[in-house]
């Protein structure tokens, strides 16, 4: 058990059986007869729901330890992706909603950091950006505006915007949380 004025953000804690990353730790102090309070932003591991939960300054939750493990990603399912671990070979097989929506995202052979509790994976560490190679895209418009966009299609299947000078076969940088165009990357002349 840890006091509530000892988590920082980023910290897993177990309540109601279920766990929790901590997202944010905001501190409301008291003023008159009213008693200050900790709030809590969390995210359910397993779901990702994201919920606000109060506490008086002097409450204790249990906190969880986490082992991260680095795995190389294999392939999927219908329902797990299975990560092996490159030193002991071990396979792990993660429930898809554990992983979430940055599934989309992994390739074979991708080193990934595991989150485990025990035995148990509760969450991949993830980069928020990933470089993609662009297979197909519309031509640009000569005369359009510098903030005008296209569709080009990724090699992962993913359909995002992008400006007008990105051709096909680019790589660009897309933001993973918000599946958007971030920079293209540069080319290496030789």
């Amino acid at each position: 058990m840890v006091a509530v004025t000892d988590i920082k953000p980023g910290a897993v804690i177990r309540m109601d059986n279920r766990l929790y990353r901590v997202l944010d730790v905001i501190r409301h102090a008291g003023s008159g007869q009213m008693h200050g309070f900790i709030e809590l932003k969390v995210k359910d591991m397993r779901y990702g729901h994201i919920s606000d939960h109060r506490f008086k300054s002097t409450d204790k939750v249990e906190d969880v330890e986490i082992v991260k493990r680095q795995m190389e990603y294999l392939y999927a399912d219908n329902e797990q992706l299975f990560f092996m671990d490159p030193e002991t070979f071990e396979q792990l097989g993660i429930p898809k909603e554990t992983v979430g929506p940055i599934e989309k995202f992994i390739r074979e052979g991708t080193v990934l950091t595991v989150e485990l509790v025990g035995d148990e994976p509760v969450a991949v560490q993830f980069p928020k950006i990933v470089e993609l190679k662009v297979t197909m895209t519309g031509p640009s418009i000569r005369d359009a505006q510098d903030n005008t966009m296209k569709s080009a299609m990724l090699e992962n299947g993913i359909e995002i915007l992008v400006p007008q000078f990105i051709e096909t076969g680019d790589i660009v940088r897309v933001d993973t949380e918000k599946v958007k165009y971030v920079e293209r990357v540069p080319t290496k002349k030789i």
